[in-house]
């Protein structure tokens, strides 16, 4: 099975940014990965929030 390079985590770390104003594009380039690398975590992780750890 093949590793995986960025953590559900990153992933939202990295939407929210796009969410923020970045574009696809220069996060694209940025984390290196494609833009429809970007859009498809969108489809797939648009709208979650990151846990927070309890206290």
């Amino acid at each position: 099975m093949k590793k995986k390079r960025f953590t559900e985590e990153q992933i939202i770390g990295i939407l929210r940014e796009q969410e923020a104003g970045a574009k696809a594009v220069d996060l694209a380039r940025k984390y290196a990965v494609s833009e429809t690398t970007l859009y498809n975590w969108k489809a797939k992780f648009g709208g979650m929030t990151s846990p927070r750890p309890s206290a």
